[in-house]
């Protein structure tokens, strides 16, 4: 089966070798994105590496975040993303609900949080065109990831609402976070997954909901400090 036409599309429209991931021109890019869905099991396996440790380098956004991120978005659909990945944990879980994470990341890496950093520290947003772009492609990201919401597969719908939650910083998306409150206080913060758990409380903390009764004890001050890394801006932010 081949890649859609449109995601196929996605990748055509841009110059990779002049976009860059954290070791240079991004010419590699293109055929990790299409080895997500039409490489073998170990090449998937690749390809979502590439997407972790080089488009998105330790939770860093290059100029190949955006594109990459359009693609992951339009082939979240595809049903070659139900197939299972080995993750570095060596545990098996669904392709789709990794390119999920994956999202959820790239957007919480682009939120008012780092805006409010940046700002502090001196620094414009706007320039920054790995930071602007993902900013700009959110509403996007939101149509895409919000379409599992209601996943029949429980941890498929935990990825999903986890994924939605920083892009809900977007002004144009606000106005979903109280329709969806109820689903992340009822769903994602009692999830098994502690990672999730952590950005329900800090999503509807930010959210200037009542968090307090769903945060145990022993985790307060993890949670505190937010669930996703926060950027280390020591001189010039890493975009």
């Amino acid at each position: 089966m081949a890649v859609t036409s449109s995601a196929s599309k996605l990748i055509e429209a841009n110059d990779w070798a002049s976009l860059q991931h954290a070791y240079g021109p991004a010419e590699d890019t293109p055929a990790a994105l299409v080895d997500l869905l039409n490489g073998a099991a170990d090449a998937r396996a690749m390809a979502l590496g590439h997407l972790n440790h080089a488009v998105h380098h330790q939770n860093s956004l290059y100029t190949a975040t955006a594109p990459s991120a359009l693609y992951v978005a339009a082939i979240l659909s595809d049903p070659r993303t139900d197939s299972l990945i080995r993750g570095g944990e060596g545990q098996w879980y669904p392709l789709r609900q990794a390119l999920l994470d994956w999202l959820g990341s790239v957007a919480g890496e682009a939120g008012n949080e780092v805006e409010a950093t940046l700002l502090r520290l001196g620094f414009l947003p706007e320039e920054y065109p790995a930071l602007s772009e993902v900013r700009a492609i959110r509403p996007t990201l939101f149509e895409a990831a919000s379409t599992f919401l209601h996943d029949s597969d429980p941890t498929i719908r935990e990825a999903a609402l986890a994924a939605v939650v920083p892009l809900l910083d977007a002004p144009e998306l606000t106005h979903h976070r109280a329709v969806l409150a109820p689903m992340v206080r009822g769903i994602l913060a009692a999830s098994s997954n502690r990672a999730y758990r952590a950005i329900a409380i800090h999503g509807l903390d930010a959210w200037g909901e009542d968090v307090s009764s769903l945060i145990p004890p022993a985790e307060a001050t993890a949670y505190g400090h937010g669930p996703w890394p926060a950027a280390n801006f020591s001189s010039e932010p890493p975009f």
